[in-house]
């Protein structure tokens, strides 16, 4: 059994594409660098990720796939699951001896496993889209914190920028510790002490909420409760349509 080891990029992904290639030998496992190895294997490749490698493979991917099939690869990767490594890997090796595409080849299980995991992780970032509740801070930002299951950020803050163009926010990814600072003119990566309160339960404290944010929580739980039909109460539909794992961050499930 051959492992190749990455450092669990995307470029190091194409690297190890490329490396299978030029030695001649594809492994059958593929994991991060940190990871422990097996009790049993015959050789481990460890890889370095090389941008002008991985350029060349995207160069060749770009001659075979269309654009939406690209989108697919990177958007995919974002899900983070171990298990897509090896999946990515035989798809994208798959086009490459190709005379043609077989993005649409849907029979095929690897490519059916990379397009799945493309649309849960839009479906994610749709989700966080819609889930987000953002607090207003004295200084006048304003404060979002989530723990998407996926890596979704990089792909929501084009919206959230054109969304509030005119307000200063963060918004953050507590479980993969990072977020973005919007100043109303660039985004800038930012990480935080994450011991600070309002980490730990996503809610400002009421000495840096703003004079009127307190008002505009009690009336927006209000309202939630306002809407509600009890007579049509169906929790279980409610749970499909707005996770559990959400209501941690939600304005109208706490107090």
């Amino acid at each position: 059994m051959i492992i190749f080891q990455y450092d669990r990029t995307f470029d190091g992904m194409l690297t190890v594409v490329f490396d299978a290639y030029a030695r001649r030998s594809f492994p059958q496992v593929i994991q991060g660098t940190d990871e422990p190895l097996p009790l049993f294997y015959d050789e481990v490749h460890p890889v370095i990720t090389d941008e002008a490698k991985a350029g060349r493979v995207w160069k060749a991917l770009e001659k075979k796939l269309s654009k939406d099939a690209l989108s697919c690869l990177t958007v995919s990767y974002l899900s983070e699951l171990p298990e897509l490594d090896l999946h990515l890997f035989r798809y994208i090796c798959k086009n490459i001896d190709s005379p043609v595409s077989l993005e649409n080849n849907l029979a095929d299980d690897d490519i059916l496993f990379v397009t799945n995991t493309f649309r849960k992780v839009l479906y994610e970032r749709l989700r966080m889209m819609q889930f987000i509740r953002f607090q207003k801070a004295a200084d006048g930002t304003y404060f979002g914190i989530m723990e998407p299951q996926y890596n979704v950020l990089p792909l929501a803050i084009a919206h959230f920028k054109d969304r509030f163009a005119d307000q200063p926010f963060v918004l953050y990814d507590k479980r993969r510790h990072y977020g973005y600072y919007y100043d109303q003119h660039e985004v800038t990566l930012v990480t935080f002490d994450e011991s600070l309160p309002h980490f730990v339960t996503g809610k400002l404290d009421e000495s840096l909420m703003a004079e009127d944010e307190k008002l505009f929580q009690e009336l927006w739980r209000t309202y939630f409760k306002a809407v509600c039909i009890r007579d049509r109460l169906n929790p279980r539909k409610q749970r499909k349509d707005m996770p559990v794992r959400y209501w941690k961050y939600l304005t109208e499930k706490n107090k």
